[in-house]
């Protein structure tokens, strides 16, 4: 008896690890099927397979790391060009795909991704803080965008495997390197930098099926949870003083896109720290209607114009998802939809437009 009982306790891990991650119920929308053409396939964008030895935007600005570096923004911005047409591209041929459900435009995604993966881009050992940034960075856009076909009830990678078997296996890739990128930081210098770090190895763990990398994302997870402080503030992003508020901000959409996964997959954070996502959330949404609130916290007057775009909003759909929101909150999710980031994946009003299905794949 005993040992049968040894043996039932050496497969639970077994059987555990066996269970497939998925995404929140919206990635299993289908395309809509409309008759005509997709336009053109724009030539692939060269690949980046040089060293991330990116400028920071704000070089040279202190501790802070809030007033901008006209010059070094500039080559940022050149550095930078090749790899944010990746994520935009693949983003808009995703949502053209869903939006009319042509083949050229699934054609033209693949085609993208396979060229950037047959050459190995963005692997580079060599890099800056900057450098190592905009890896991240890619690698959750077009995860999150290459998720909305993998999962799509359409089952457009049907017969594909020759085709999408390499694009995985660099998204995997990419995804080792980012926990590498990531894995050993100070603990008291983890900030947004962190939880976008976090959130593109969660989907890229989603679209590979790795439980190692599922894992390191929730322990990142966990982190910034508990890094609210008891007036909802995040304490590391307080330093970056005349933008503080705005960080806040930026933190969210990785935040509550991990939330979203995470209770897809059977982990409900949303009352670790005491409700600690919704207090965050609560703050920022204060201080975007009254900005006085966080220059009274920093001392500093804050900078808004990382605020002008509706889309750096879009974790209002997660969070509306996951919590109830209050009246005000919906009024105004609801003016300003549909909410759309390629840093997330693209339309994320689309996604969470309906109670999700959390965990159901047909």
């Amino acid at each position: 008896m005993k040992a049968w009982i040894a043996v039932l306790a050496s497969l639970v891990p077994v059987l555990v690890d066996a269970t497939d991650l998925v995404p929140p119920g919206g990635y299993y929308l289908p395309a809509t099927l409309k008759k005509g053409e997709a336009e053109t396939c724009p030539v692939v964008a060269r690949p980046y397979v040089g060293d991330l030895m990116i400028p920071s935007k704000y070089e040279g600005s202190g501790p802070a790391r809030d007033q901008l570096n006209k010059a070094s923004n500039a080559r940022y911005q050149a550095q930078a060009e090749q790899i944010r047409v990746l994520e935009k591209m693949v983003n808009k041929q995703v949502a053209a795909w869903l939006r009319l459900g042509r083949q050229g435009h699934l054609d033209c995604a693949l085609e993208w991704l396979g060229q950037w993966a047959a050459a190995e881009a963005l692997l580079s050992r060599q890099y800056t803080h900057t450098g190592k940034s905009m890896r991240k960075w890619a690698l959750g856009s077009i995860s999150s965008a290459y998720l909305r076909l993998k999962f799509s009830r359409s089952q457009p990678l049907a017969g594909r495997e020759a085709q999408t078997r390499p694009i995985e296996a660099w998204i995997g890739r990419l995804g080792q390197q980012v926990v590498a990128d990531w894995r050993d930081q100070p603990l008291e210098r983890l900030n947004n930098h962190q939880y976008w770090a976090a959130w593109a190895v969660m989907a890229a763990s989603v679209v590979v099926d790795r439980r190692d990398l599922f894992d390191w994302s929730v322990a990142q997870l966990r982190i910034g949870v508990s890094q609210v402080d008891a007036e909802g503030y995040l304490p590391n992003e307080l330093r970056r003083e005349t933008r503080a508020l705005a960080y806040h901000n930026y933190s969210m959409g990785p935040l509550m896109m991990m939330m979203a996964f995470a209770q897809a997959n059977g982990i409900d954070l949303r009352t670790d720290n005491h409700r600690a996502i919704q207090r965050l959330a609560t703050r920022v949404e204060q201080g975007i209607e009254n900005p006085r609130r966080f220059e009274e916290k920093t001392g500093f007057q804050q900078e808004l114009e990382d605020l002008q775009e509706d889309g750096k909003f879009a974790w209002l759909e997660p969070y509306c998802a996951l919590y109830r929101c209050a009246p005000s909150t919906e009024e105004w999710r609801r003016s300003i939809e549909p909410l759309k980031t390629y840093r997330l994946g693209g339309d994320i009003t689309q996604l969470f437009a309906t109670p999700p299905q959390l965990g159901e794949r047909d």
